[in-house]
Protein backbone atom coordinates (compact mmCIF):
# COMPACT_ATOMS: atom_id res chain seq x y z
CA UNK A 1 0.00 0.00 0.00
CA UNK A 2 1.24 3.33 -0.93
CA UNK A 3 0.63 6.52 1.07
CA UNK A 4 1.02 9.73 -0.97
CA UNK A 5 1.12 12.67 1.31
CA UNK A 6 0.86 16.27 -0.35
CA UNK A 7 2.74 18.57 2.41
CA UNK A 8 2.90 22.46 1.84
CA UNK A 9 5.03 24.80 4.20
CA UNK A 10 2.04 27.16 4.62
CA UNK A 11 -1.56 25.60 4.46
CA UNK A 12 -4.55 27.15 4.49
CA UNK A 13 -7.63 25.71 6.19
CA UNK A 14 -10.15 24.36 3.97
CA UNK A 15 -13.54 24.07 4.50
CA UNK A 16 -14.62 21.76 1.92
CA UNK A 17 -13.07 18.06 1.53
CA UNK A 18 -13.94 18.04 -1.86
CA UNK A 19 -12.49 21.55 -3.42
CA UNK A 20 -9.18 20.36 -1.60
CA UNK A 21 -9.28 17.51 -3.64
CA UNK A 22 -9.98 19.49 -6.44
CA UNK A 23 -12.39 16.63 -7.28
CA UNK A 24 -16.63 16.77 -8.54
CA UNK A 25 -18.70 16.61 -5.77
CA UNK A 26 -21.64 14.85 -7.88
CA UNK A 27 -19.16 12.10 -8.91
CA UNK A 28 -17.76 9.22 -6.68
CA UNK A 29 -15.13 10.37 -4.45
CA UNK A 30 -13.49 6.72 -4.45
CA UNK A 31 -13.20 3.74 -6.03
CA UNK A 32 -13.01 0.45 -3.49
CA UNK A 33 -10.50 -0.24 -6.33
CA UNK A 34 -8.71 2.67 -6.33
CA UNK A 35 -4.57 1.46 -5.48
CA UNK A 36 -3.47 4.55 -3.95
CA UNK A 37 -4.45 6.55 -0.52
CA UNK A 38 -4.55 10.01 -0.87
CA UNK A 39 -4.24 12.68 1.64
CA UNK A 40 -4.76 16.40 2.34
CA UNK A 41 -3.86 18.52 4.99
CA UNK A 42 -6.76 20.40 6.04
CA UNK A 43 -4.92 22.69 8.89
CA UNK A 44 -1.99 22.58 10.80
CA UNK A 45 -0.29 24.12 13.67
CA UNK A 46 2.64 23.36 15.59
CA UNK A 47 0.27 21.09 18.11
CA UNK A 48 -2.34 19.67 16.00
CA UNK A 49 -3.20 18.34 12.37
CA UNK A 50 -6.38 17.81 10.80
CA UNK A 51 -6.21 15.66 7.33
CA UNK A 52 -8.54 14.78 4.86
CA UNK A 53 -7.18 10.59 4.14
CA UNK A 54 -9.10 8.94 1.15
CA UNK A 55 -9.06 5.49 -0.48
CA UNK A 56 -8.96 3.26 2.68
CA UNK A 57 -11.25 1.66 5.65
CA UNK A 58 -12.02 2.24 9.33
CA UNK A 59 -9.61 -0.74 9.96
CA UNK A 60 -6.78 1.10 9.13
CA UNK A 61 -8.10 4.71 10.51
CA UNK A 62 -8.12 2.75 14.31
CA UNK A 63 -4.84 0.79 13.98
CA UNK A 64 -3.55 4.23 12.82
CA UNK A 65 -5.33 5.59 15.75
CA UNK A 66 -4.48 2.94 18.50
CA UNK A 67 -0.32 2.73 17.43
CA UNK A 68 -0.74 6.42 17.93
CA UNK A 69 -2.09 6.61 21.90
CA UNK A 70 -0.08 3.50 22.43
CA UNK A 71 3.00 2.47 20.51
CA UNK A 72 4.44 6.31 19.45
CA UNK A 73 7.10 6.21 22.36
CA UNK A 74 7.76 9.64 24.07
CA UNK A 75 9.77 10.73 27.03
CA UNK A 76 8.56 11.01 30.84
CA UNK A 77 9.63 10.90 33.94
CA UNK A 78 9.42 7.54 35.45
CA UNK A 79 11.66 7.53 38.48
CA UNK A 80 12.05 10.28 41.66
CA UNK A 81 14.20 10.59 44.49
CA UNK A 82 12.41 13.00 46.79
CA UNK A 83 15.81 13.96 49.09
CA UNK A 84 13.41 16.67 51.00
CA UNK A 85 9.95 17.60 51.13
CA UNK A 86 8.51 19.69 53.94
CA UNK A 87 5.56 21.34 51.76
CA UNK A 88 1.99 19.69 52.84
CA UNK A 89 1.74 17.90 49.70
CA UNK A 90 2.52 14.07 49.99
CA UNK A 91 5.57 12.48 47.88
CA UNK A 92 2.93 10.14 46.43
CA UNK A 93 0.84 13.08 45.46
CA UNK A 94 3.90 15.20 44.35
CA UNK A 95 5.27 12.32 42.59
CA UNK A 96 2.49 11.58 40.23
CA UNK A 97 2.15 15.47 39.29
CA UNK A 98 5.69 15.60 37.80
CA UNK A 99 5.37 12.13 36.24
CA UNK A 100 2.57 13.57 33.99
CA UNK A 101 4.37 16.22 33.00
CA UNK A 102 4.30 16.32 28.93
CA UNK A 103 8.81 16.60 28.22
CA UNK A 104 10.03 17.39 24.72
CA UNK A 105 11.06 14.18 23.36
CA UNK A 106 14.24 13.34 21.22
CA UNK A 107 13.77 10.57 19.37
CA UNK A 108 16.79 10.69 17.35
CA UNK A 109 19.16 10.94 20.07
CA UNK A 110 17.85 8.62 23.11
CA UNK A 111 16.86 4.96 22.67
CA UNK A 112 14.00 2.51 24.40
CA UNK A 113 15.44 0.99 27.74
CA UNK A 114 14.90 -2.15 26.62
CA UNK A 115 16.81 -1.56 22.70
CA UNK A 116 19.91 0.42 24.40
CA UNK A 117 23.55 -1.14 24.50
CA UNK A 118 24.17 -0.12 27.98
CA UNK A 119 21.61 -3.01 28.87
CA UNK A 120 21.22 -1.75 32.61
CA UNK A 121 18.66 -1.00 34.60
CA UNK A 122 19.70 2.15 35.97
CA UNK A 123 20.27 3.52 32.39
CA UNK A 124 23.24 5.53 30.37
CA UNK A 125 22.93 9.15 28.60
CA UNK A 126 21.63 7.11 25.54
CA UNK A 127 18.35 5.93 27.16
CA UNK A 128 18.12 8.49 30.36
CA UNK A 129 17.74 11.82 31.29
CA UNK A 130 18.52 13.62 34.72
CA UNK A 131 16.58 16.33 36.29
CA UNK A 132 17.03 18.34 39.06
CA UNK A 133 13.91 20.65 41.35
CA UNK A 134 15.31 22.56 44.37
CA UNK A 135 12.83 25.22 45.56
CA UNK A 136 12.96 26.95 49.47
CA UNK A 137 10.15 29.37 50.26
CA UNK A 138 12.14 31.86 52.11
CA UNK A 139 9.82 34.80 53.46
CA UNK A 140 6.88 34.57 51.34
CA UNK A 141 4.45 31.95 49.96
CA UNK A 142 5.51 30.60 46.28
CA UNK A 143 4.14 28.31 44.24
CA UNK A 144 6.41 25.33 42.07
CA UNK A 145 6.43 25.16 38.40
CA UNK A 146 7.39 22.88 35.90
CA UNK A 147 10.01 25.36 34.78
CA UNK A 148 11.38 25.07 38.06
CA UNK A 149 13.40 21.63 36.78
CA UNK A 150 17.06 21.80 35.72
CA UNK A 151 17.62 19.17 33.06
CA UNK A 152 21.26 17.82 32.27
CA UNK A 153 19.90 18.14 28.29
CA UNK A 154 18.69 21.36 27.51
CA UNK A 155 16.56 19.95 24.81
CA UNK A 156 14.68 17.68 27.09
CA UNK A 157 12.59 20.28 29.25
CA UNK A 158 8.86 20.24 30.22
CA UNK A 159 6.70 21.48 27.26
CA UNK A 160 5.10 24.03 29.33
CA UNK A 161 7.09 25.79 31.92
CA UNK A 162 3.96 27.18 34.15
CA UNK A 163 2.40 23.62 35.01
CA UNK A 164 2.01 24.49 38.50
CA UNK A 165 3.25 21.22 40.73
CA UNK A 166 2.68 22.68 44.80
CA UNK A 167 2.76 25.50 46.92
CA UNK A 168 5.06 26.37 49.59
CA UNK A 169 4.71 28.40 53.00
CA UNK A 170 7.78 30.37 54.03
CA UNK A 171 10.73 27.81 55.37
CA UNK A 172 9.27 25.29 52.90
CA UNK A 173 11.55 23.41 50.66
CA UNK A 174 11.38 20.79 48.00
CA UNK A 175 14.49 19.03 46.75
CA UNK A 176 14.77 16.31 44.18
CA UNK A 177 16.22 14.34 41.33
CA UNK A 178 14.11 13.14 38.37
CA UNK A 179 14.66 10.60 35.75
CA UNK A 180 13.02 10.53 32.53
CA UNK A 181 13.43 7.70 29.91
CA UNK A 182 11.15 7.13 26.13
CA UNK A 183 8.34 4.70 26.98
CA UNK A 184 4.80 3.90 25.20
CA UNK A 185 1.36 4.91 26.43
CA UNK A 186 0.58 1.26 26.62
CA UNK A 187 2.62 1.08 29.75
CA UNK A 188 1.29 4.04 31.36
CA UNK A 189 -0.57 6.99 29.66
CA UNK A 190 2.40 9.63 30.89
CA UNK A 191 3.87 8.31 27.98
CA UNK A 192 0.78 8.52 25.30
CA UNK A 193 2.47 11.59 22.71
CA UNK A 194 -0.88 12.56 22.11
CA UNK A 195 -3.91 14.36 23.71
CA UNK A 196 -6.21 13.17 21.66
CA UNK A 197 -6.44 11.69 18.58
CA UNK A 198 -9.78 10.63 17.12
CA UNK A 199 -11.36 10.33 13.16
CA UNK A 200 -14.73 10.37 11.50
CA UNK A 201 -16.58 9.72 8.28
CA UNK A 202 -16.10 12.99 5.57
CA UNK A 203 -19.98 13.99 5.73
CA UNK A 204 -22.04 15.06 2.91
CA UNK A 205 -25.21 16.95 3.52
CA UNK A 206 -27.69 17.37 0.73
CA UNK A 207 -30.68 19.47 0.90
CA UNK A 208 -33.74 19.03 -1.87
CA UNK A 209 -34.12 22.54 -3.00
CA UNK A 210 -37.44 21.51 -4.54
CA UNK A 211 -38.64 20.28 -1.22
CA UNK A 212 -37.13 22.74 1.14
CA UNK A 213 -39.21 25.40 1.78
CA UNK A 214 -36.31 27.57 3.88
CA UNK A 215 -38.80 27.11 7.33
CA UNK A 216 -35.48 27.47 9.00
CA UNK A 217 -36.03 24.18 11.23
CA UNK A 218 -32.50 22.51 9.92
CA UNK A 219 -30.87 25.87 10.85
CA UNK A 220 -31.59 26.05 14.39
CA UNK A 221 -30.94 22.89 15.73
CA UNK A 222 -27.47 22.92 14.02
CA UNK A 223 -25.51 22.47 17.23
CA UNK A 224 -21.81 23.72 14.83
CA UNK A 225 -23.96 26.42 12.49
CA UNK A 226 -22.87 24.50 9.40
CA UNK A 227 -26.32 25.69 7.75
CA UNK A 228 -27.52 28.97 7.23
CA UNK A 229 -30.64 30.24 5.69
CA UNK A 230 -29.71 32.98 2.87
CA UNK A 231 -33.30 34.46 0.94
CA UNK A 232 -34.88 31.35 -0.07
CA UNK A 233 -32.45 29.05 0.38
CA UNK A 234 -30.33 26.84 2.88
CA UNK A 235 -26.80 26.56 2.35
CA UNK A 236 -24.06 24.18 3.99
CA UNK A 237 -20.69 25.66 4.95
CA UNK A 238 -18.06 24.47 6.97
CA UNK A 239 -18.71 21.11 6.08
CA UNK A 240 -15.40 19.45 7.73
CA UNK A 241 -17.16 20.65 11.16
CA UNK A 242 -20.37 18.22 10.99
CA UNK A 243 -20.31 15.55 13.47
CA UNK A 244 -23.07 13.35 12.05
CA UNK A 245 -25.44 13.60 14.47
CA UNK A 246 -28.69 14.18 11.93
CA UNK A 247 -30.26 16.63 14.17
CA UNK A 248 -31.29 18.45 10.64
CA UNK A 249 -32.72 15.42 9.22
CA UNK A 250 -35.02 14.68 12.05
CA UNK A 251 -35.89 18.67 12.90
CA UNK A 252 -36.99 18.38 8.97
CA UNK A 253 -41.46 18.54 8.86
CA UNK A 254 -41.17 17.33 5.63
CA UNK A 255 -42.11 13.81 4.23
CA UNK A 256 -39.68 12.79 2.35
CA UNK A 257 -37.13 14.87 4.38
CA UNK A 258 -35.49 17.74 2.22
CA UNK A 259 -32.36 17.51 3.82
CA UNK A 260 -30.01 14.54 4.53
CA UNK A 261 -26.77 13.64 5.71
CA UNK A 262 -24.81 10.32 4.62
CA UNK A 263 -20.57 9.94 4.77
CA UNK A 264 -18.52 8.58 2.38
CA UNK A 265 -17.38 5.22 3.91
CA UNK A 266 -13.81 5.47 2.28
CA UNK A 267 -13.23 9.14 3.44
CA UNK A 268 -11.97 10.18 6.57
CA UNK A 269 -11.12 13.58 8.55
CA UNK A 270 -8.43 12.35 10.95
CA UNK A 271 -7.90 14.89 14.18
CA UNK A 272 -4.75 14.77 15.78
CA UNK A 273 -3.52 16.86 18.71
CA UNK A 274 -0.31 16.55 20.39
CA UNK A 275 0.61 17.03 24.17
CA UNK A 276 3.79 19.01 22.40
CA UNK A 277 6.14 16.17 23.28
CA UNK A 278 6.43 15.17 19.72
CA UNK A 279 5.41 17.50 16.35
CA UNK A 280 2.05 16.03 14.86
CA UNK A 281 4.08 15.27 11.99
CA UNK A 282 6.52 13.52 13.35
CA UNK A 283 3.72 10.96 15.79
CA UNK A 284 2.03 9.84 12.52
CA UNK A 285 5.12 9.51 10.91
CA UNK A 286 6.42 7.14 13.69
CA UNK A 287 2.93 5.68 13.78
CA UNK A 288 3.17 4.73 10.14
CA UNK A 289 7.23 3.56 10.66
CA UNK A 290 5.37 0.99 13.63
CA UNK A 291 2.46 -0.48 11.52
CA UNK A 292 5.20 -1.21 8.51
CA UNK A 293 6.95 -2.94 10.74
CA UNK A 294 4.43 -5.04 12.03
CA UNK A 295 3.17 -5.92 8.75
CA UNK A 296 7.06 -6.98 7.57
CA UNK A 297 7.25 -8.77 10.34
CA UNK A 298 4.01 -10.85 10.13
CA UNK A 299 4.44 -11.28 6.52
CA UNK A 300 7.81 -13.18 7.32
CA UNK A 301 6.72 -15.07 9.80
CA UNK A 302 3.98 -16.11 8.14
CA UNK A 303 6.17 -17.04 4.91
CA UNK A 304 8.06 -19.42 7.10
CA UNK A 305 5.01 -21.14 8.06
CA UNK A 306 3.90 -21.30 4.72
CA UNK A 307 6.94 -23.40 3.91
CA UNK A 308 6.78 -25.68 6.12
CA UNK A 309 3.43 -26.64 4.78
CA UNK A 310 4.82 -26.69 0.99
CA UNK A 311 5.53 -30.40 -0.24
Amino acid sequence: MVLEEKVADEVEECSDPHKALRMDPNQQAWSRNERFMKTKILHKNDVSLRLLIEGTNSAFMNTLRRIMLSEVPSMAIDDIVIIENSSIIQDEFLAHRIGLIPLRTDLDTYNLPEDCSCKSEFGCNLCRVSLALEVEAEDHRITVYSGDFKSDNPAIIPVSLKIPLAKLAPEQKIRLEAYARLGKGKDHARWQPVSAVAYKFVPIISVDQNLCDSCGDCVKVCPKNILIKTGNKIEIRNINNCTLCRDCVHACQKDPKAIDVTWDKNSFILNIESTGALTPERILHEALKILNGKLTEFLEKAGKEIEKFKV
